[in-house]
């Protein structure tokens, strides 16, 4: 049976854990609250609530915008020991039929935001699994935006807020509050567990950071790992340096990057199997691997090089090592 309910708002129950403010996390607070300004169709069948035009829901500290929401919900099963519940009586309202259900599965289309105080995330189509907390975006003009940076992608982002980690595909950059930019085929960037986050309201209405005083770099988490896999971009003021992987440390603000390495300033080229690149300082260092050489192209009147503070040589991005290049850490979750 479907029913359309117009210009109303509805209830979802999903399952009252204790509420906690995090990133853009739909998993925990409490009832999500649903409106919409063209009507919502409740379909008892496919156990679907669906708002059309001007959607928005709001769950905790996070609140969803989009052409459209489709939330998908079902009965919560019993906890164990706990007698199975009866049979639910026919009925024409949404809240008597989505009572003591859960929503597992949230669908945003067309024009979706999706804000907290600190973060915000925009894309075509958005996907959240509440099972899995998983946020999955695709679409053009794919951003998620965060006090710290600016993430963006062609093909999709992910993000998980249990994990503290985004996933940018396709063209994945990262561009950080002072300017220091990461580009690769994929990013996997990971953030230091949230802290100082203020509960959010039992009414399910978005916390305001001005009404807590808390820190948002402390509520949103803060950038402490960025690792790109496939045609790793690195640019500072001076250097372009490219290569097949990478890591960057936020904190020390360097970057290790390996494999066919190429680092570029001006008409001057080196080319080796790794390098450091210091985006605090500007300066890349390429490092030699055990019986390798560098090599590269010097051109000594370089005008680019020169208008950037000299010529390429030992000090400013061509310092060459001894030692065999260290490969960047790994870690265990990847693209």
């Amino acid at each position: 049976m479907t029913a359309r309910l117009p210009l109303i708002a509805v209830a979802c129950l999903c399952g009252l854990a204790t509420a906690r403010a995090q990133g853009i996390d739909l998993s925990h607070g409490g009832p999500i609250k649903v409106t919409a300004q063209g009507g919502i169709d409740w379909d008892q069948g496919q156990q679907e609530v669906i708002a059309h035009q001007g959607a928005v829901a709001i769950r905790g500290n996070v609140t969803v915008t989009a052409d459209q929401l489709i939330a998908h919900y079902r009965k919560k099963k019993p906890a164990p020991g706990a007698a199975a519940p009866k049979p639910a009586a026919t009925t024409t309202d949404p809240a008597d039929d989505t009572e003591g259900s859960e929503v597992y599965r949230l669908d945003a289309i067309g024009q979706v935001h999706i804000y907290t105080p600190t973060d915000q995330a925009f894309g075509d189509k958005a996907v959240y699994d509440m099972d899995q907390s998983v946020l999955v975006l695709t679409g053009r003009h794919l951003r998620l935006i965060t006090p710290q940076d600016v993430v963006t992608a062609r093909d999709s982002l992910e993000y998980w807020p249990q994990q503290h980690m985004a996933v940018a595909r396709g063209n994945a950059v990262v561009i950080t509050n002072d300017g220091r930019r990461i580009a690769a085929d994929v990013l996997v960037a990971y953030t230091t567990p949230d802290q100082g986050n203020p509960t959010p309201p039992a009414n399910g209405e978005a916390t305001k950071v001005s009404d807590t005083g808390a820190d948002p770099l402390l509520q949103s988490g803060k950038l402490k790992l960025v690792e790109g896999f496939g045609n790793v971009d690195i640019r500072t003021a001076t250097e372009t340096v490219h290569g097949d992987r990478g890591v960057y440390d936020p904190n020390t603000g360097r970057a290790h990057i390996v494999g066919h390495v190429h680092v570029t300033r001006g008409q001057n080229q080196l080319n080796g199997s790794a390098a450091e690149v210091n985006m605090k300082t500007g300066v890349a260092t390429m490092l030699s691997a055990a019986q390798e050489r560098v090599a590269g192209l010097i051109v000594p009147n370089d005008a680019q090089s020169q208008a950037q503070g000299g010529k390429a040589d030992s000090k400013t991005g061509g310092k060459t090592r001894g030692k065999p290049a260290k490969p960047p850490a790994s870690h265990p979750v990847g693209p």
